[in-house]
């Protein structure tokens, strides 16, 4: 079994039960009328869960008993989107930190650039919403590096599904842009 995109095999390394046994136990104790925070406050002090693992099993169990759709977060919906681009991190980097170059592959959005950490990571408000943005940045070797992207505050599925299409085209077209010099 898989959930909250987590395998058996993942969950029970690292908290002891796989899915089956977790839908179990917090079935008995009732855990389909209690809030997120509820849930995971029963596995830090009962299970001794990893913290990082309360929040994932908490998210697999709302999702497996129908509390939580897909891509749903407390603070709305989240998509996702990546690609690996054969050009050295602080090029990719660049491409979105300078303006100029940003908005060849991007477009006119509106954007505001929260944070950044050169070479690591961008925190962005999307202006046209308010929603977030978090595009992480990992290097694959000396030539190749990887973006992700991780757009919350979404207000359903089907904003999920429009921005992800947006994210993966705007990646191809920052990848074709990058990699032809």
């Amino acid at each position: 079994m898989q959930l909250n995109n987590v395998s058996d095999e993942a969950v029970k390394a690292k908290t002891g039960h796989d899915w089956t046994e977790w839908l179990e136990i917090l079935d008995s104790i009732g855990a389909k009328e209690m809030t997120h925070k509820e849930i995971v406050a029963i596995l830090v002090e009962k299970h001794a869960v990893p913290d990082w693992w309360c929040q994932m099993v908490t998210v697999g169990y709302e999702q497996a008993r129908g509390l939580r759709e897909k891509y749903q977060k407390l603070d709305g919906y989240e998509g996702s989107a990546s690609k690996t681009i054969s050009r050295p991190i602080s090029v990719v980097y660049n491409a979105w930190i300078d303006e100029s170059i940003r908005k060849v592959w991007f477009g006119d959005q509106e954007i505001q650039i929260k944070k950044a950490t050169p070479d690591r990571s961008l925190r962005i408000t999307w202006l046209e919403n308010q929603s977030s943005v978090d595009v992480a940045f990992y290097p694959k070797g000396d030539e190749k590096s990887q973006v992700n992207i991780n757009h919350g505050k979404l207000t359903d599925q089907e904003e999920v599904n429009r921005i992800r299409e947006y994210w993966l085209a705007a990646l191809v077209r920052l990848k074709n842009l990058l990699e032809r010099g």
